[in-house]
């Protein structure tokens, strides 16, 4: 995502609820004797509710991005992920967060392929031109399939944590409906589906080819994904992690549909197409790889091509044990793990100042804040959390922010100052690593 180029969107102030006060009050003492870590720690974990977050008057909450006046499916969730285990007796947060998941069921009954929306219907758009099915509420129409999946991870995760059922009305049980209608849809892309993205601004990666459609695939199981996280059009298009995503999201919407809704012939429903997807990944998505041995792609067609690679980017295949696909001691998800923190993959990046894993969507050389931080929730030594928390210290630039990417030879050359998912993120890693005693 570049930078929008209307001026920005003031946010209105906000009071931080009591319990984020706490971590706070819980980081000076923790982290008393890293005053750079500290003061990192207490930019990046209060920026997405002091500067992208706006209560509206009918319940929801609009969470912009940082940068660009609009609010990500995906971005927004993962902005606001390191407040959910605070929510349980603290109603400010409980306002934000399911005032959050009441405008994602909003949006997705708007336009369930697309992955950004504005604060109302003011027909602001990332490109006017764009030849799709727009909706003035649309800021962008990329369908993404883990946009949909972290919907349900931001209400399964408040319903853990809360014990809340607020949120879940008939409009919520539609919008399942609707999710699960356009997996299965998307089962079957060049049969069944209505989507069609082109971008005519000679980016190739911002269109889809074969007049929107997107490269052929075949069949099996798995549901076919437009583009990536980093809104970059995939090069085949059953993206594994996304996949994978939509397996645990499947699994959340079984939990809905068992212990809330009492929908048993729609549970059938939700648990064969869970099966149907995972199979799909177990027999497409795993790469015999002659130094790794068995890795997951990160997309293949369903033909035998496969694409070798890992990005920055959530859901990536760094980030399959933080979606709660497999755990971090899984034998493939460890090849998997080695090959993308190795030269074999094209965006793993090594300069003199940090090393990691970037993005085709940003410069050759470029490492993610994001990557770093996500290396560190899934890492299982120490050794590894702390050489991760001491690269992110020494390359904010002196900002006391997180950023997109970075130069890996020079920190001061970054993208996007204002991201607040890289902040929220950072803050994510940083409190497990306080809670670990590891500081």
């Amino acid at each position: 995502m570049e930078s929008f180029k209307l001026p920005k969107i003031k946010m209105p102030e906000m009071t931080l609820p009591l319990a984020i006060q706490e971590v706070l009050q819980e980081a000076e003492e923790k982290l008393a004797g890293r005053p750079k870590l500290l003061q990192l720690f207490k930019n990046c974990f209060t920026n997405t509710l002091e500067t992208t977050t706006k209560l509206m008057e009918d319940g929801t909450t609009f969470v912009i991005t940082g940068d660009i006046p609009a609010s990500w499916l995906r971005d927004s969730v993962e902005q606001v992920m390191h407040y959910v285990p605070f929510a349980r007796d603290d109603a400010d947060l409980q306002r934000i967060l399911s005032g959050l998941i009441k405008r994602h069921i909003q949006y997705i009954h708007i336009d369930p392929y697309a992955n950004a929306f504005n604060e109302s219907a003011n027909d602001w758009h990332w490109n006017k031109a764009d030849i799709t099915d727009m909706s003035p509420w649309v800021w962008e129409r990329k369908f993404e399939i883990d946009s949909l999946c972290f919907s349900m991870r931001l209400a399964h995760s408040y319903w853990k944590e809360t014990g809340l059922t607020d949120i879940f009305d008939a409009g919520f049980k539609s919008a399942m409906r609707l999710i699960y209608d356009l997996f299965k849809t998307e089962q079957r892309h060049f049969e069944l589906s209505p989507y069609r993205f082109t971008r005519d601004n000679g980016i190739r990666t911002d269109s889809l080819s074969n007049n929107g459609q997107g490269m052929p695939v075949n069949y099996t199981g798995m549901v076919w994904s437009g583009f990536r996280p980093s809104d970059d059009a995939c090069d085949f298009h059953y993206n594994i992690p996304g996949n994978m995503f939509a397996v645990v999201a499947l699994r959340h919407m079984q939990e809905f549909a068992e212990w809330i809704f009492r929908d048993t012939d729609f549970l059938k429903e939700l648990k064969a197409l869970e099966a149907d997807i995972d199979h799909g990944i177990q027999l497409y998505g795993i790469y015999r790889h002659p130094e790794f041995g068995p890795i997951y792609a990160y997309e293949t067609d369903g033909f035998g091509n496969y694409c070798l690679m890992d990005d920055a980017g959530t859901p990536g295949l760094i980030s399959i044990p933080y979606l709660g696909y497999v755990s971090a001691e899984d034998p493939i998800y460890q090849n998997t793990r080695r090959f993308a923190l190795s030269k074999e993959n094209p965006f793993f990046f090594e300069g003199t100042a940090a090393r990691g894993i970037g993005s085709p969507h940003t410069p050759d050389g470029f490492i993610w804040h994001m990557a770093l931080s996500m290396q560190g929730i899934t890492a299982t030594t120490k050794e590894e959390k702390l050489e991760m928390i001491a690269m992110l210290e020494s390359t904010d630039a002196d900002t006391g922010y997180m950023h997109e990417g970075f130069d890996s030879n020079d920190p001061l050359n970054f993208t996007r100052s204002w991201f607040a998912w890289s902040n929220s993120l950072f803050s994510q890693f940083v409190y497990q690593a306080m809670k670990e005693g590891i500081l």
